[in-house]
C-alpha cells in the first residue's frame, strides 16, 4: 500500500505543477492517421495484467489516446502488444468511418507503429500456431485490415515510441520529449494572458 500512496503523491504533485499545460491543435493539411501502440507485459504487480497505451494522430494533431489495463493475462510480450495493436486498429477504423461520414475520407493506410517485432510479424502473417490461440480473433481482425490496405503495422525504435508515456515510467528528459510530441504544452506567450 505504501507504494500506491507514494505513486499517488507523485501523480498529484505532477498534476499540480502542470495545471497550465494543455493540448495544442494546429491547422494541418495532412490527411493521414498515424498511431503508436505500446504495452507493458504483466506490468501490474497485483494481477500481472498488461497495460496498453496508444495515441492516434490526424496529421500533426493528437485526436485520441488511451491507457488501459488489458482484461486478460497475456502469455508473452508479443501477445500483450498484439492485443494493443488490435485495439488501436479498431479505434482507427472507427475514426476512418467517422471522417468518411464527415466527407473527409482518409485515402492512405493508417500507420500503426509498434516496437515489438513479433507483433508486427503476426499482423502480416496470420499463421495458426498454438501460442497464438489466445489472440486468434485479434489476429484475423488486424490481418483483414492489413490485406484490405486500410492499415500498415510498422516497426518503431523504442527511442521514438511515444506510446511508452502511457505504459511505463520514463526518464524525465524522455518523458518531457514524448509529452511535447503529443502537443501537450504550456500556452504560448500570445495566448497566456487570455
Amino acid at each position: 500500500m505504501d507504494d500506491h500512496m507514494h505513486a499517488l503523491r507523485r501523480i498529484l504533485s505532477y498534476v499540480q505543477g502542470t495545471l497550465h499545460y494543455g493540448l495544442h491543435i494546429y491547422p494541418s493539411s495532412t490527411t493521414s492517421l498515424i498511431s503508436y501502440i505500446d504495452a507493458d507485459w504483466g506490468g501490474c504487480p497485483d494481477t500481472r495484467k498488461s497495460t496498453s497505451g496508444y495515441c492516434v494522430f490526424l496529421g500533426d494533431n493528437l485526436l485520441f489516446w488511451s491507457s488501459k489495463r488489458q482484461p486478460t493475462l497475456s502469455h508473452s510480450s508479443a501477445e500483450a502488444e498484439y492485443r494493443g495493436v488490435a485495439n488501436v486498429v479498431s479505434e482507427s477504423c472507427w475514426l476512418r468511418n467517422l471522417l468518411l461520414e464527415l466527407h473527409c475520407p482518409i485515402h492512405k493506410a493508417t500507420l500503426v507503429y509498434c516496437d515489438n517485432i513479433n507483433a508486427i510479424y503476426l499482423a502480416g502473417n496470420p499463421v495458426q500456431h498454438q501460442r497464438t490461440k489466445q489472440i486468434e480473433m485479434d489476429i484475423h481482425f488486424v490481418c483483414e485490415k492489413v490485406v484490405s490496405g486500410q492499415v500498415r503495422v510498422l516497426h518503431v525504435s523504442s527511442h521514438y515510441q511515444i506510446a511508452d508515456i502511457f505504459t511505463k515510467c520514463l526518464p524525465l528528459v524522455l518523458f518531457q520529449d514524448f509529452r511535447d510530441s503529443l502537443s501537450v504544452r504550456q500556452p504560448s506567450a500570445s495566448t497566456a494572458g487570455e
